[in-house]
């Protein structure tokens, strides 16, 4: 089978298309033929590592998130057959398996049923944002411990950075969820997908004081703020927080170590929220895997130019490529054609 994979941390370069014999499932694992994967961030600031060209000691299939259909089971699997078509994620955690191969043997615990009128793309776009998005949306004390419809009715959630991967996801959950939904964008091309992802108000913070327009639309600040860069924003934040709100903060621009600013915290008695997906508890994850799954269901998490997430796509010969163009900002999501189901 064809796979990706590097030998030592580094630049896209170290990137290599190779043949490997497949792995077969061992017990409580599944095999999946990989249609499509996705990339995230991680993937790449794992295979850079301190780009001081560190030998690994096996070589490393990168990826997280894919979909495809379950090609092999293995003992004490019941719950999957073969032929089934399945969105996977964390495949590469702490583990040399990725996604971005023609067969991927994963735990039959990071394994989902993809329905039949969600297609590959939307599964390889799941996993680390989707499941993020949900883990943000949740972290407020009496909040929802799972998102499902009517879950978020009457609140009022900002998503920083709405037309990214975690933001789109935390759009498209918090309005199936009955939130109303406001969001920052930093171009109008941004605010047009944003409005495709169906946030109900949307703020250029280039040109808008956002904290001002905010409280326009909600006097008493907002119950939940899905943040994406704290250094550049925690004192805004707290500034259009509600009394008692959340703010989650899932990624670092930047400085990775921000100036608190603690009387405004005090004062909201806010909870500052910072969070990673892969190290979520188990619970967490089951939940957060159950309520994406409905959402997936019931139609509320689609991909593409039309739904606010652009498509970017390379074919598996081409993953280089395609890595250079994610780590570059692009717009939406970048995703890597594995194999023709």
């Amino acid at each position: 089978m064809r796979a990706i994979e590097y030998t030592h941390t580094g630049s896209t370069d170290v990137l290599q298309l190779v043949e490997r014999e497949p792995a077969a499932p061992g017990p409580d694992e599944i095999r999946v033929r990989v249609a499509v994967a996705g990339i995230n961030p991680t993937d790449w600031k794992s295979r850079r590592g301190n780009r001081d060209g560190a030998a690994l000691p096996h070589p490393q299939v990168p990826g997280q998130d894919g979909a495809g259909l379950v090609d092999a089971v293995g003992a004490n699997v019941t719950t999957f057959e073969q032929g089934e078509r399945v969105w996977v994620w964390d495949a590469a955690y702490k583990r040399v398996e990725g996604t971005t191969q023609e067969l991927a043997v994963l735990p039959a615990t990071n394994v989902a049923r993809l329905p039949e009128h969600a297609s590959f793309d939307v599964g390889a776009s799941l996993g680390i944002p989707a499941l993020t998005a949900h883990r943000a949306l949740t972290a407020r004390e009496g909040g929802p411990e799972r998102l499902a419809p009517g879950t978020l009715e009457g609140d009022f959630i900002l998503v920083a950075g709405g037309a990214g991967a975690v933001g789109h996801a935390a759009i498209q959950l918090a309005i199936w969820a009955g939130a109303t939904v406001i969001t920052t964008v930093s171009s109008e091309e941004k605010a047009r997908l944003a409005k495709s992802a169906g946030a109900h108000h949307v703020i250029n913070y280039k040109t808008e004081d956002v904290a001002a327009r905010v409280h326009s639309i909600v006097a008493h600040g907002v119950d939940v703020v899905v943040e994406v860069n704290a250094v550049a924003n925690l004192a805004t934040d707290l500034e259009l927080l509600a009394m008692g709100g959340t703010i989650s903060m899932y990624a670092a621009s930047g400085a990775d170590e921000p100036s608190l600013p603690i009387r405004a915290a005090m004062n909201k008695n806010a909870r500052l929220q910072l969070m990673m997906t892969y190290t979520t508890s188990t619970d967490q994850k089951h939940r957060a895997v159950q309520a994406v799954s409905a959402a997936l269901r019931d139609g509320a998490l689609g991909v593409g130019e039309e739904h606010g997430l652009p498509i970017t796509r390379f074919p598996l010969e081409r993953a280089a490529e395609a890595y250079r163009v994610a780590e570059n900002d692009v717009v939406g999501k970048v995703l890597i054609d594995v194999a023709a189901l």
